[in-house]
């Protein structure tokens, strides 16, 4: 699960990071026009967004996002407790808001409760696709009980596609989101791994549900049509 903490406050910041690291991988920006950018990816599961930041207000970030149809869900952070700014943000579509200072458990039950909504990693760390299922604590994967040998970003790919199945998934998207902004490598790793994936999950007939689209990206679909 991929976090992003778009916070000004680099102590706060680093914080978060610390408290939610057995749950989350994160990425962190420091200001709203560096939080946009990431938060355009749509690579992130939760982003965690201040109200005050240099540059780029969290309304104005939020504002852009959802414009974007960039569904992601987002934990407002402010210093005040005022109907007002709840009101606002919630009508530029944030999904749930926390007062500074907070207490370490609220932020973690928050972020277990949107996960949980939207369909993401559950407490007993266990997604499935058919008979597939992938425990992420152990970062095993199996069908029927048998264990399929995946290295991990081979996992990490699968699980990626499970999470958004039935959704295309750009080449792009994939990239930034397993191998990180930062990776020394391109794309095309992304088309190495998805063909091996395929290979270790052909002796159970589960790599026809792993759908290409020529120069886009992948999808996770429910019923095997091939490649288009």
């Amino acid at each position: 699960m991929k976090l992003l903490i778009i916070e000004d406050d680099k102590y706060l910041s680093d914080s978060i990071c610390e408290t939610t690291n057995e749950m989350f991988e994160t990425e962190q920006a420091f200001d709203g026009e560096e939080g946009l950018f990431l938060a355009e990816q749509n690579i992130f599961d939760v982003i965690i967004l201040d109200i005050m930041l240099p540059h780029m207000n969290g309304y104005e970030v939020l504002q852009h996002l959802r414009k974007k149809q960039i569904t992601t869900p987002v934990i407002m952070l402010t210093a005040k407790d005022g109907i007002d700014d709840k009101i606002h943000g919630f009508k530029v579509g944030a999904d749930d808001y926390l007062v500074k200072p907070f207490h370490r458990e609220e932020l973690l039950l928050r972020l277990e409760a949107m996960v949980r909504r939207s369909g993401g990693l559950l407490k007993e760390n266990v997604i499935t696709f058919k008979e597939l299922k992938l425990n992420l604590k152990t970062k095993t994967a199996e069908i029927h009980g048998e264990i399929i040998k995946l290295n991990g970003k081979q996992f990490d790919l699968l699980e990626y596609l499970i999470n958004n199945k039935n959704s295309i998934l750009t080449k792009e998207q994939i990239f930034d989101r397993i191998w990180g902004f930062e990776s020394d490598t391109s794309t095309t790793v992304v088309e190495v791994y998805a063909s091996n994936l395929r290979k270790n999950l052909k002796k159970f007939g589960y790599d026809q549900y792993i759908k290409t689209f020529r120069g886009l990206g992948y999808m996770l679909q429910e019923n095997g049509e091939g490649d288009v």
